[in-house]
């Protein structure tokens, strides 16, 4: 049957109205704005050769893992590469899921129970969102990093439920914000949640591979100790796919009984472990140099903002992620198409993806990126919005 529903057809149509509807298109040869392979780590071609030489030594010829972790998926480089990235981040114990999205939706969909309190930062990602939905738990989001907002939402949200003397609070953030490119102060919520017996909560995506020597944004300021959990994920710095949750042996148990989309799906192949235990390695040995240029470019970046005037319209951020607000769909889509046309990928970000008044330009940093590059994008934006 051919014919889409007539509900769905609306929505598709409200989407064309507004200027957001979304298509799937080829990569090109431009000049690379846009990815989130931060480190170059995706095209590394010793990270590649490394990634047949476990799979070789370990004599792993399999093309699939046949099945989830707990049935015939958990090879042996599962455990390998959990040892591994639990040392690395400074952590009691590590779990992998297939994805960061996984990841999320297996933890907030099961870790908060019926009676407890999610309060989420009213930025935090999709897969965040989707996961809090699925929760029994009552959700309220607080104002983007705002950490007097969030007391005040802590209290009234207890007022609004009465709280059980086994009811839980859990604060969730991000690191390093997607969209924005800016951080929460963690320290100062995670002495929030100290004092007040709650859990925190980071998604630490894009800081990963980046902050702490490599390792993540927590790491580098010395607060694993206080922090309940950190998602870590593998398809951003670290140019592979995948992800884990850090935290204690408990959580890790619990997890392996009650997260759904690590139980209910097919492990990830040997492949894709091999190259994320790869990349991890390579981090840890040899992408100095990969992080001290994407410093400088962010550094350069900032540079030119202030130098070309663009200061105002930029969100401010000290990570490899920097956005331009420019209102309307059609208009940040329409100089989008011209930087692209100039030869440069930097994606326009609509609504309903942000909130409306809200669209922008986001520029992704790489140590790849020549200052040319960075000072030509730049001054041709400056010129497409005047």
């Amino acid at each position: 049957m051919e014919r889409l529903p007539h509900k769905l057809q609306l929505k598709l149509s409200e989407r064309l109205t507004n200027g957001s509807m979304r298509s799937l298109k080829k990569g090109g040869d431009l000049i690379d704005f846009s990815s989130n392979d931060y480190l170059g780590l995706a095209g590394k071609k010793m990270i590649n050769e490394a990634t047949t030489a476990i799979l070789k030594e370990r004599n792993l010829n399999e093309n699939g893992a046949t099945g989830s972790r707990l049935l015939t998926g958990n090879h042996i480089l599962y455990k390998e590469l959990e040892d591994f990235l639990a040392l690395y981040h400074n952590s009691k114990t590590a779990l992998v899921f297939n994805s960061g999205y996984d990841a999320n939706i297996g933890f907030f969909s099961s870790v908060p129970q019926r009676g407890d309190i999610i309060l989420y930062d009213e930025l935090v990602h999709a897969s965040i969102r989707d996961g809090i939905k699925m929760s029994n738990a009552k959700s309220y989001k607080f104002k983007h990093n705002d950490l007097k907002n969030l007391g005040e939402k802590i209290s009234l949200s207890l007022r609004a439920q009465s709280r059980s003397k086994d009811s839980e609070i859990y604060i969730v953030t991000e690191s390093v914000f997607s969209m924005d490119g800016d951080s929460p102060d963690i320290k100062a919520l995670a002495d929030f949640c100290a004092k007040n017996g709650c859990y925190l909560v980071i998604d630490e995506a894009h800081a990963t591979g980046i902050f702490g020597d490599g390792k993540d944004l927590v790491c580098q300021l010395g607060l694993e100790e206080k922090v309940f959990a950190r998602i870590i994920t593998f398809g951003k710095a670290l140019g592979s796919h995948g992800a884990v949750v850090l935290g204690s042996h408990d959580l890790k148990t619990y997890l392996v009984n009650f997260a759904r989309s690590l139980i209910y799906t097919t492990a990830l192949s040997p492949h894709t472990v091999a190259s994320v235990l790869s990349a991890y390695q390579y981090l840890e040995t040899s992408s100095s140099a990969d992080r001290l240029e994407l410093k400088e470019n962010i550094k350069y970046f900032k540079e030119q903002i202030q130098f070309l005037n663009l200061n105002g319209g930029f969100i401010e951020s000290n990570s490899a992620i920097h956005s331009l607000i420019i209102p309307r769909n059609e208009r940040v889509k329409q100089v989008s198409k011209n930087l692209q046309s100039e030869g440069f990928d930097v994606k326009p970000i609509l609504s309903p993806t942000v909130k409306a008044g809200q669209e922008r330009l986001r520029f992704c940093l790489h140590s790849y990126n020549t200052k040319e590059e960075i000072s030509r994008v730049l001054s041709i934006t400056r010129n497409l919005i005047k």
